[in-house]
């Protein structure tokens, strides 16, 4: 699903094109998506709406309104967020799940497409927000995020790194592709306990991190088969991955054939056992 580097990449393309702008006529299609928030009240809000700012918060794309409230998307594996500068066609409204009519061109709206609708919409007041965004950690590209507070995102916990650097709970916006990544490069065994990394282990992972979220956002995100930017391109970086997807080619660095797992909470790990340690 989209990861930090992705949604990052959608909300930067949607600012220009959205901030300023009133949504009007919006349309839901799909209900199934709606987290704790009815049909009406979401359309009701939204009709008339002035969006004044798009933003990210882990992975998850943020309309605030000019009423005080927030649209949060998570797109998810198949979703996908676009501004139109037309109406759609019949054909094109096809996996259409939300709609608005945004003003400034002729029939120019905001679409948010799910082919699976594994995606969510929530719509979130004031109050609902700061409840919201306080069960996430702390987002890594922010300037504040310094070696410190990554070393206290692990704390207190035996799992295995790679799960823990994946809760949102603890860290905002890493998933699997990204995990995979910093591990790798961090020389680090995705199965080992969080707590028995070194001191100088946490700073080598807070260093790689940041460098594969930032490589990421420059490439516009990691596009391995439905994620599109904003503006409905691809991504590029899964030409630079080194791990993830990899799996039973050989490591660009020892050239030992690479290993995939789903032992750790079932997702797909791909790790080099020669250069990250791993016990047989």
């Amino acid at each position: 699903m989209p990861e930090l580097p992705e949604v990052e990449t959608i909300v930067r393309d949607l600012a220009p094109r959205l901030v300023g702008r009133t949504l009007r006529h919006p349309r839901l299609y799909q209900t199934d998506v709606l987290r704790r928030v009815t049909p009406r009240r979401l359309l009701a809000t939204l009709s008339g709406a002035r969006v004044t700012a798009v933003g990210r918060r882990a992975k998850h794309a943020v309309l605030t309104l000019a009423t005080g409230h927030r649209l949060v998307i998570q797109p998810r594996m198949t979703g996908s967020l676009l501004v139109y500068d037309r109406r759609l066609a019949a054909g094109e409204r096809r996996y259409v799940v939300l709609e608005a009519a945004i003003g400034g061109g002729a029939g120019a709206r905001f679409v948010y497409r799910d082919v699976r609708r594994l995606g969510t919409i929530w719509l979130l007041d004031g109050r609902g927000w700061e409840a919201y965004t306080a069960r996430i950690g702390p987002e890594p590209l922010d300037l504040a995020f310094d070696a410190v507070q990554f070393a206290d995102c692990l704390r207190g916990t035996g799992q295995a790194i790679k799960k823990v650097i994946m809760d949102q709970r603890r860290l905002a916006g890493v998933g699997n592709i990204y995990a995979n990544e910093a591990l790798f490069r961090a020389a680090i065994d995705p199965s080992r306990r969080a707590d028995r990394l070194t001191s100088d282990d946490v700073v080598r992972l807070h260093g790689t991190v940041l460098a594969v979220l930032t490589e990421a956002l420059a490439a516009q995100g990691t596009t391995v088969r439905d994620y599109r930017t904003g503006t409905g391109q691809s991504g590029s970086y899964q030409f630079a991955l080194r791990v993830y997807g990899r799996g039973g080619e050989p490591c660009v660095r020892c050239g030992a054939r690479l290993i995939t797992t789903h032992a750790i909470d079932g997702r797909s790990t791909t790790f080099c056992r020669h250069c990250q340690g791993a016990t047989p």
